[in-house]
């Protein structure tokens, strides 16, 4: 994919984190056979390691050994292209070998070494834009990236800090950001978070996702990120925002439905 251009309407979605093969392996069948349907081009997404948890007890995952493993048998098993983030610069190089797309996590898109270690791989960098910065000052981080030869460049809307333990979306930062020339990602679910809003862990409010992705859609996102459950009251990350994976499917053919109309009208 040459993320220069524009791209068909893309989804990333999995759960927040990988908790165990079989539920990652559940997961990458349901959501590829449901984009297979709706001719939704798919990247499978899940994380082997939370190092951003709010408590130093919440599950942070298998890590990156175990949780390669496991992303490398999604490939292998249903022909699908993952993408999973990194921390730290020594990350890149090993996570490259399995991972399609290596993201930057939102409170680290300005460290210039991570960014510099993940466009030196080569891949598709996909950088959430960080809850404190604009979308002017994202320039800074596409440039870190392109000094490394790299220009497969994502960017990704995830919502702004307002106040405390609240986030909202400036939708006209999507528009400001697609000028940079690269695709935009919305992320839909991360921007219902309430950080920290449960004390010890994050909040949420899983019923304004669908809202919020299909104003994105409507001003031009390129694609959506969202985090997808068999259970979201019982995962172990992330669990208020994320969609019940069973009704993920009729979610995705209303948004669809919006972002036809507006190409139509482009």
């Amino acid at each position: 994919m040459k993320t220069t251009h524009e791209i068909p309407f893309t989804l990333i979605a999995g759960p927040c984190v990988i908790e165990n093969e079989d539920m990652v392996l559940d997961i990458a069948e349901a959501v590829s056979e449901i984009t297979t349907r709706l001719g939704i081009q798919y990247y499978f997404k899940a994380s082997f390691d939370k190092a951003n948890r709010t408590s130093v007890t919440s599950y942070r995952g298998p890590g990156i050994e175990e949780g390669l493993r496991i992303l490398q048998k999604v490939k292998s098993d249903y022909n699908l292209n993952v993408l999973t983030d990194i921390h730290e610069s020594c990350q890149a190089e090993p996570v490259s070998k399995v991972a399609d797309i290596i993201q930057i996590p939102a409170f680290l898109c300005r460290q210039t070494d991570l960014l510099l270690a993940a466009g030196k791989t080569g891949k598709i960098i996909n950088v959430k834009k960080a809850q404190f910065l604009s979308p002017q000052d994202m320039k800074h981080v596409i440039a870190k990236i392109e000094s490394t030869g790299n220009h497969n460049i994502m960017l990704c809307e995830r919502g702004s800090t307002f106040g405390y333990n609240n986030l909202v979306v400036d939708m006209t930062g999507i528009v400001e950001m697609k000028k940079y020339g690269y695709p935009v990602v919305f992320d839909a679910t991360h921007s219902v978070q309430k950080p920290g809003g449960n004390g010890s862990s994050s909040g949420g409010n899983r019923e304004y996702v669908e809202y919020l992705a299909k104003a994105a859609i409507a001003v031009g996102a390129d694609a959506l990120f969202m985090e997808v459950h068999q259970d979201p009251e019982n995962a172990l990350s992330d669990g208020p925002n994320m969609i019940q994976l069973n009704k993920l499917e009729d979610m995705l053919i209303r948004i669809l439905k919006v972002y036809d109309a507006v190409r139509e009208a482009e």
